[in-house]
């Protein structure tokens, strides 16, 4: 394998020269000032193209910027927009996707002003990626679609190609891999019949196969990838393809081959300086280590795949390296260090479900349209078949035509029983995956705010002047977490939050969040409601009479127990929703500060409330309360606080 690679590596850099031939070449003709101006913006968009974007596209984007000076001097507007959409690459390959939208809809104006139709299909495909790297999949076809039809009415095959082969990407987005290997087929032949580069198609080919689970297709096809970007000398290509190929052979449990061909990945990767991509791959290395049983070199790869992870905020990577991380610790008997990593590892998966979420609403939000041009299409057909029975009702009044009209009826009638039975098969399918999501969307927001969510695109944060928040705390939890195995101890914890997922919904109050073995929830909101401070408090009661049970239990077999402090502190919030991929409903405020302090000053087996708590409740004839005096605390001063209690027992 290693003898495989040099011989690229001879043959990559044979083509490097030939190709600094070509872009010297190509540079000669920009700075040539007898060329016309079209000859020369043509040529220095080939240089920077061939030349930089995919190695050194921060260079791209600055020699891009020269391209659009020229063009503004000559009054050139092609060349604008030419110039502008290369920026755009640039911005689009380093991730900065809002930066890459505006330049290329600032070349689409231009382009649509000057009624350059290649140049608009071009900005239509370039903005239909943005849409589809945000996941909103139906947006990206509409303008895919756009562009393949400008680039099939103009002749231009590359851009069919590339149109074509970008619907293919939406489609195998969406898991319909038959369709996806489809366009992408169409891509490649058009491809061949051009003479242009067919390593993205037949990559893409590749990924189908891989998906579908034939890895010895997927390995034939990423292999002429790999031949075809060495061709081109396209080093990001490359390092994609090599990367796919180790991932094949991880799946085919040759985990020593799959490091030979991430080795030679991660060295074209280190030169391009994609650090998503190296992220990604020294975590996969470092679970191919932790299969061979080499530990040492898992935790290496691992922690570092962790740390750059962090750093471009990949969390399917820091996931992938924090499991990794919990295994190899815990097959070394470090189980401190494995339960640190698995407790990480809960947190993210919590994250990713969240992401899950929100391509889920638009994954279904693609199969509606998809229905919904699937009936259109139906009730085309239908006028069409009407509109061709009428024209041979006037021609035919025969018994013949009779006779043959029934018969064509029947057809007809067989057909469009057929289509109705598909499409209501259909409406059903998503139906249940609509009631899916949007359960899964409200076990993470409170319903209200889902309902805003999915009806405006957000939810706008809001100020609440009276909200009860209550934290729980274990008490010992690390010095118990020696005594239980990691399972064991997050099966405990998970027993305890279940139960306390029952109570607050008992009493309509909110879950926050849970943070490691604390648990954050608030009453009197997203709803403001009168008894919204009461209910916050028997809901606390409640939990600490579950855990004094649940004590006894644990004991009465032997087992280590939790034992728990509760606080809460009623005062004002806002509230709203964190983030935009990774979301999570969540509370802000001094209130919030001042209740993780009531808790944190409350003690083993109770209830403690701050004074404006006690306030609001003092004359319910449901509580006691003993008072505490006032207590001092780390950054509030001195805080008047009370136990409280139920007054008759339950």
């Amino acid at each position: 394998m290693r003898y495989f690679f040099l011989i690229i590596l001879l043959a990559f850099t044979s083509h490097i020269s030939k190709a600094q031939s070509h872009l010297d070449s190509l540079y000669s003709i920009w700075i040539d000032n007898t060329q016309p101006d079209s000859i020369r913006v043509s040529a220095f968009s080939d240089y920077i193209l061939n030349g930089f974007m995919y190695s050194q596209p921060d260079s791209a984007y600055i020699l891009g910027e020269d391209l659009v000076s020229f063009s503004i001097s000559r009054t050139y507007l092609k060349g604008q927009a030419i110039g502008l959409n290369l920026q755009g690459v640039s911005h689009d390959i380093r991730g900065n996707s809002s930066k890459a939208f505006d330049l290329y809809s600032r070349s689409l104006a231009i382009s649509e002003k000057i009624g350059d139709k290649n140049r608009i299909g071009i900005a239509l495909n370039n903005i239909g990626i943005i849409y589809e790297d945000k996941g909103n999949y139906t947006k990206a076809l509409s303008y895919y679609e756009q562009s393949l039809e400008i680039h099939e009415k103009i002749g231009r095959k590359g851009g069919v190609a590339r149109s074509l082969g970008n619907i293919g990407d939406i489609y195998k987005a969406n898991s319909d891999f038959t369709k996806a290997l489809e366009y992408y087929l169409r891509s490649l032949n058009i491809r061949e019949e051009i003479g242009a580069s067919t390593g993205s198609s037949l990559k893409d080919i590749g990924e189908v196969y891989f998906y579908q689970g034939d890895y010895s297709m997927s390995l034939e096809y990423y292999k002429r990838a790999l031949t075809e970007y060495k061709n081109l000398g396209n080093m990001r290509g490359m390092a994609h393809t090599l990367g796919n190929i180790g991932e094949a052979f991880k799946e085919q449990g040759d985990y020593t081959k799959a490091l030979d061909y991430n080795a030679q990945c991660l060295e074209l990767l280190e030169e391009t300086g994609d650090q998503p991509a190296i992220a990604q791959l020294l975590v996969n290395n470092g679970d191919l280590y932790l299969k061979l049983g080499s530990y040492t070199d898992a935790l290496d790869y691992c922690k570092r795949g962790l740390v750059l992870a962090k750093s471009v905020d990949h969390l399917t990577s820091q996931n992938i390296a924090c499991k990794c991380l919990y295994k190899t610790y815990k097959t070394l008997g470090n189980r401190d260090q494995a339960l640190t990593f698995l407790e990480k590892s809960l947190d993210l998966d919590d994250s990713l479900q969240l992401e899950e979420t929100a391509k889920q609403l638009q994954l279904m939000e693609f199969e509606k349209v998809m229905l919904r041009d699937s009936i259109a299409k139906v009730d085309e057909e239908r006028i069409v078949q009407e509109s061709h029975e009428k024209e041979v009702h006037q021609k035919n009044l025969t018994r013949n035509y009779l006779a043959s009209a029934g018969v064509l009826l029947l057809f007809i009638a067989g057909g469009f029983y057929s289509r109705w039975r598909l499409v209501r098969k259909s409406r059903d399918a998503i139906s249940k995956e609509k009631d899916q999501s949007d359960k899964l969307l409200l076990n993470i927001l409170p319903a209200e705010v889902a309902a805003e969510l999915k009806e405006k695109g957000k939810a706008d944060a809001r100020d609440y002047n009276q909200v009860s928040i209550l934290f729980t705390d274990f008490i010992g939890f690390t010095e118990q977490s020696v005594k239980l195995s990691a399972a064991a101890l997050v099966s405990e914890i998970n027993v305890c939050f279940e139960e306390f997922d029952g109570i607050i919904t008992k009493y309509n109050i909110e879950k926050i969040k849970t943070i490691g073995d604390a648990y954050m929830a608030a009453g009197g909101l997203p709803i403001p409601t009168d008894d919204s401070v009461r209910n916050t408090v028997l809901a606390a009661l409640e939990m600490q009479e579950f855990i004094n049970q649940r004590i006894l239990e644990n004991e009465t077999h032997g087992k280590p127990a939790f034992k728990m402090r509760v606080g809460i502190h009623t005062g004002p919030v806002i509230a709203g929703i964190v983030g935009i991929k990774k979301f999570q409903y969540d509370i802000w405020g001094d209130a919030v500060n001042t209740a993780n302090r009531i808790e944190s000053n409350s003690k083993v087996g109770k209830v403690n409330i701050s004074q404006s708590t006690y306030e609001l409740i003092n004359n319910d004839n449901q509580f006691t309360f003993e008072s505490r005096g006032k207590i001092e605390v780390k950054g509030k001063g001195a805080i008047e606080m009370y136990f409280v209690y139920f007054k008759i027992s339950k």
